[in-house]
């Protein structure tokens, strides 16, 4: 399968490590992930300015896939959201589908919402690569206990992602470590958001959202926290030794996204993972799961 490979602001600025393990993912499962290099931001920092211009934001990238014949997939959560969104709403209300194609008009572009947008770990979902998955497994992850951060954006609003799945009880990513040979380990607050809603204007809040989140997978067990959204592990990756240092606590609990486990179990060398260019060190995480 070939895919329009849809990055947004934040990878390429914060979550190099996400995109170079997708990216590796994505070849050992023989998916085509395509760079076009005409992508720009999702339109999401807009909604709260202006639903219509981050609406024709989004709606100009959907028209760049469609362009193309290509669906899009994307890493980011919030461009998944969005995107969706957007799609749904060009597919549902013709009179807005219209006036987004009169403002697409000014540069030469025309969207009909023909594209579909997928999250990539949903892409891993596909009974196919599940089965791919189990076939490529080369590292025995020995019931690594894994706490798994869904976010907000990954499942809401549900209704544009076509009820794939109960955002008050989702189990996708469980499915997908546990294929894998971790252990998914509960903890309290679950569903919480990781405060990177708030980051900018906020600190002090989104910093203890945060900070509760993390001290509970860590009184839970587990030895590493995974995440599907960029901003999700700014949060828990990036901030970690800034809450530790504020509240003078020791957390030490490794953020993975999704694919760096899924590479690992799949025999991808770290570094081709990104696992370097986390902020909280992975060196005892692999040692106990590579066993070197």
């Amino acid at each position: 399968m070939r895919y329009a490979f849809f990055l947004g602001c934040t990878i390429p600025a914060r979550a190099r490590n996400y995109e170079m393990s997708a990216v590796e993912v994505a070849k050992a499962l023989g998916i085509e992930l395509v760079y076009l290099g005409d992508f720009s931001c999702c339109g999401f920092p807009l909604k709260s300015y202006n639903t219509e211009v981050a609406g024709t934001v989004a709606a100009r990238n959907i028209a760049i896939a469609e362009e193309n014949s290509l669906d899009i997939v994307t890493l980011c959560s919030a461009c998944y959201s969005m995107l969706n969104e957007e799609r749904y709403r060009l597919k549902n209300d013709p009179q807005y589908l219209d006036r987004i194609n009169q403002s697409l008009s000014h540069i030469n572009k025309a969207v009909a919402g023909k594209s579909q947008i997928k999250h990539f770990t949903k892409i891993l979902l596909e009974p196919e690569n599940l089965q791919k998955i189990s076939q490529g497994i080369k590292v025995d992850l020995k019931g690594l206990p894994v706490a798994i951060h869904y976010g907000c954006h990954y499942l809401k609003p549900s209704y544009v992602f076509d009820d794939f799945e109960n955002p008050e009880e989702p189990r996708s990513i469980h499915l997908i470590i546990e294929r894998i040979g971790a252990n998914v380990v509960e903890y309290k607050g679950e569903k919480d958001c990781c405060g990177g809603a708030v980051l900018a204007f906020d600190e002090n809040t989104a910093i203890n959202l945060a900070k509760s989140k993390l001290i509970n997978v860590k009184n839970a067990g587990a030895k590493a926290m995974v995440v599907v959204c960029p901003f999700c592990s700014v949060s828990y990756d990036d901030g970690q030794k800034t809450i530790e240092k504020k509240f003078e606590i020791e957390i030490g609990i490794p953020v993975l996204f999704l694919p760096q486990l899924v590479g690992l179990s799949l025999g991808i060398d770290p570094k081709a993972l990104g696992m370097n260019l986390n902020t909280v060190k992975t060196k005892n995480l692999l040692e106990e799961v590579l066993g070197s």
